[in-house]
Parts: C-alpha cells; sequence; structure tokens
C-alpha cells in the first residue's frame, strides 16, 4: 500500500523540497511551454534529484490545482515525509530574502488570510512558532485557497532565536507595532526583510519586539485603534513589495 501523497505548488517550495528533501518528490509536472531559465533550472535539480520531470499542457494544470498560482509547476510528493525548514527555503533562494513572520496568531482565518496575502505579494515563506499558535488546519487550509501549498509554512520551537538566526543571514527584522515612533510610510528597511505582524489584540510579545531591527506602525488616521492582522500583513508586505522594486 503506498503511503499518501499531497501537491506542493511554485519554483520555491518545489526547489526546496529538491534540494533537502528529494527522496519526498514523486513526480513533477511542468508547463510543457515554458523554457525559461527558472524552469531549467528546477528540470536541472529534478534531475539531479532523480524526480520524474511531465511537461503537460497548461489546462491540465489548471485542473490539477483550480485556482492556484502554481507557475507552472506542480509536484507530488509524500505526505508523510519532513516539513520544509527555514534553512530550506533561503538555501534556495537567488534573490534577497521576503519573510512574514506571525508571533502567535490563535484565528485560523485570521492565518489562512495571512497566507493568501504572502502568496498574492510573493513572499518566500511564513514562520510561526509551534506552541501558541493555530497551526495549518483544515480552516486555515481552506481559507487560505491554494496559498497553504505555494508558501511554505515554517514552524520553529524559539521565535527569538530564529529571527537571530534571520538576522545572521543578513535578513532586516520589521516588526510592525502600533507603539511605534516611524510609521510605515517614512520608515526605510533594507530589501532583504522579514516583517513581524503580532497576534490578534495582544500585538508582538515582548522577547519578539526586542529581537526586532526595527519597528514601525501603520498610520491610523480614522477612530478604529488598529488592524486585523490580515488586514496589517497586506499593508505592511505590499509596501515592502513596492519598496523593493514590485
Amino acid at each position: 500500500m503506498s503511503s499518501p501523497s499531497r501537491l506542493i505548488f511554485g519554483f520555491h517550495s518545489i526547489l526546496a523540497k529538491l534540494r533537502h528533501d528529494p527522496g519526498a518528490v514523486r513526480e513533477i509536472y511542468v508547463d510543457v511551454m515554458r523554457s525559461d531559465s527558472r524552469m531549467r533550472d528546477l528540470r536541472s535539480h529534478a534531475d539531479f534529484a532523480g524526480a520524474r520531470v511531465l511537461p503537460v499542457e497548461h489546462t491540465r494544470l489548471e485542473a490539477m490545482a483550480p485556482g492556484a498560482r502554481h507557475q507552472g509547476v506542480i509536484a507530488t510528493v509524500d505526505a508523510t515525509q519532513r516539513h520544509v525548514t527555514l534553512d530550506d527555503v533561503l538555501d534556495t533562494l537567488d534573490e534577497p530574502a521576503f519573510l512574514l513572520v506571525l508571533d502567535g496568531i490563535q484565528d485560523p482565518h485570521n492565518l489562512g488570510a495571512c497566507l493568501r496575502v504572502a502568496d498574492a505579494v510573493g513572499a518566500h515563506a511564513i514562520i510561526a512558532p509551534k506552541d501558541r499558535a493555530v497551526g495549518l488546519t483544515q480552516t486555515a487550509v481552506k481559507v487560505a485557497s491554494g496559498a497553504a501549498e505555494t508558501v511554505p509554512y515554517i514552524t520553529v520551537t524559539n521565535l527569538a532565536r530564529s529571527l537571530r538566526q534571520l538576522k545572521e543571514r543578513g535578513i532586516w527584522v520589521v516588526g510592525a507595532d502600533g507603539k511605534a515612533k516611524e510609521d510605515l510610510y517614512t520608515a526605510r528597511w533594507p530589501v532583504a526583510c522579514a516583517w513581524v505582524l503580532g497576534a490578534e489584540g495582544e500585538g508582538l510579545r515582548r522577547l519578539t519586539r526586542e529581537t526586532c531591527d526595527q519597528l514601525v506602525s501603520i498610520p491610523m488616521l480614522g477612530s478604529v485603534a488598529s488592524l486585523n492582522v490580515s488586514v496589517a500583513t497586506g499593508v505592511c508586505l505590499y509596501e515592502a513589495r513596492r519598496r523593493a522594486g514590485g
């Protein structure tokens, strides 16, 4: 009896699997019309890993993952194999890292919405603590509308330590904090960055806040005191993407 499988989409997710967990990759379906450098690089990694590559029509990819932003690549992987780690993702990047860190999100609907934002804006991964956070529940995955398979979701045992590891790799850690003196539109930060958003109502935990390189606030011009975390995530990540050149 064969072990269960699942689909993963997009270049970052599949390359990370090929480089760090190649035994989990069963088949890779690629758009027969794509032959650009990104696709050639993926095929090269697949050949080295011994993974089977199947060129198919775009319509078949659409049927396999309706509505997903699969980028012309879908892989079936062993669902029982280990999850991708932060190093797995960072080691595959050929551009400045663009990450989302969620500090203790409890609501699965908010997590799913954050996944959708991360996918839409092209974030390379989401990092979250294993404890005091909701995790990828069925509700979160459903709300994410496919983004749970395109954006690597990485859980860590110690979030502050993981943030320090990001900093050691030259990634600037920016925390969104309503009490920060700098606001989102006047602050400056490097292109390689990780944005940290806190839990609903509570915001960033003290140690998380202290570990950030920089804190910024979202200007609130009306009577509402704060934004839903998924909305705040969209505001911050799209501004960061705009600054980075789209």
